[in-house]
């Protein structure tokens, strides 16, 4: 936890959203837990309204905290896959809670607050797939 080894935060939930809050935390270990390994351009896709800066900047704040893995491979040009940690996947449950808590609170306000799914990424917001 490189990232956060200097800071004294006061408490164990401090702690905890320093790692995994913000805008895009949680949606970026949303798609790798849930689809798996993904390049860059890949998880961009999945993200359109996030700059490019804004997705290396995260991804570069998860790894430090050990919740993703970044794997180069030696080839030209280059290839550069990110994948849960042990640690990451074991946020999984708790976005999926999540996950279903915004569900029933969407149903209880229907109408009221909007939602915009790609259809090629409804497979992921299903808590059951993996």
């Amino acid at each position: 936890m490189s990232r956060n080894k200097e800071k004294v935060f006061n408490c164990e939930k401090e702690l905890t959203l320093s790692i995994i809050g913000g805008k895009w935390k949680m949606i970026i270990m949303w798609y790798l837990g849930k689809g798996g390994t993904k390049r860059f351009s890949q998880l961009k896709a999945l993200l359109p309204d996030i700059t490019q800066r804004m997705l290396t900047t995260q991804l570069r704040e998860l790894e430090e905290d050990g919740i993703v893995n970044r794997k180069v491979y030696p080839v030209v040009p280059p290839k550069v896959e990110y994948s849960l940690t042990a640690r990451g996947e074991s946020l999984i449950p708790i976005l999926d809670l999540m996950y279903q808590w915004g569900k029933d609170y969407l149903e209880e306000f229907d109408g009221e607050v909007t939602i915009r799914v790609a259809s090629e990424l409804n497979d992921f917001h299903t808590p059951s797939s993996s």
